[in-house]
């Protein structure tokens, strides 16, 4: 139903279980990396790593929604988000680096757990196999972002934010209908627009027969049309 060319370059997210990398690992590495994670919960709202910090470890979100983004003087641009079950911060692992070089902020209620740097490195110098996943990852990830900046500066609003919904439904949930996990805030935010006009668009789709929502859901009625406009930009 959801099958696009341009859905992972139109994406926001990662939409693969990228922890698929672990099945590449020996019983002896995975008791290693084991040793060295700690699993911490997030309520809605909270940090879970502030760019220009130390970057002590990777993120392996297990539950809930969390977004990556760069802080600003006055705004943050969301890079991506990222739904169970998804490895961020693999930037932090080129040489030289000790910060992180964005910020993650749970969008909801999220376990993480947290995977020492340095136990990460050791396990990609020890297994080529589980290294050539890692870069896979990265890749996807570089292609998304490249995609997310085309979309906030190249498209127009009604095509900006038909990427937002065609990546929840995609790459998020995986339906066509889904809760309504994100305030109108959270949408303007991930489209480079005002709360006012995110409003106005959902509207317009609404009335057009494109989408039907209420506080609870979101379901797309007419994905080929919201192709078209994620299309056309």
């Amino acid at each position: 139903m959801f099958k696009n060319p341009d859905a992972l370059r139109n994406s926001c997210s990662i939409g693969n279980n990228t922890l698929e990398c672990m099945n590449l690992l020996t019983e002896d590495e995975l008791n290693f990396l084991d040793l060295k994670t700690l699993d911490v919960y997030y309520q809605k709202g909270e940090m879970i790593c502030k760019q220009g910090t130390f970057a002590s470890h990777i993120m392996i979100l297990h539950e809930g929604l969390v977004k990556s983004f760069l802080e600003g003087n006055n705004e943050n641009l969301i890079l991506q988000i990222f739904a169970p079950i998804n490895i961020i911060g693999l930037a932090n692992l080129y040489e030289g680096s000790t910060i992180f070089h964005h910020s993650v902020q749970a969008y909801i209620d999220s376990r993480v757990s947290l995977v020492e740097m340095s136990a990460i490195k050791q396990t990609i110098q020890s297994n080529p196999k589980f290294a050539s996943k890692m870069i896979s990852v990265l890749a996807e990830q570089k292609i998304i972002t490249s995609g997310r900046f085309f979309c906030l500066t190249k498209k127009q609003t009604y095509g900006r934010l038909a990427d937002v919904i065609l990546c929840l439904a995609n790459r998020i949930y995986k339906t066509s209908k889904f809760p309504i996990q994100l305030s109108r805030k959270d949408f303007a935010d991930l489209s480079g627009m005002s709360v006012e006009s995110i409003a106005r668009i959902f509207t317009k789709f609404k009335a057009d027969g494109l989408i039907e929502f209420n506080n609870e859901y979101l379901e797309i009625l007419d994905i080929e049309m919201l192709n078209k406009i994620s299309q056309k930009g």
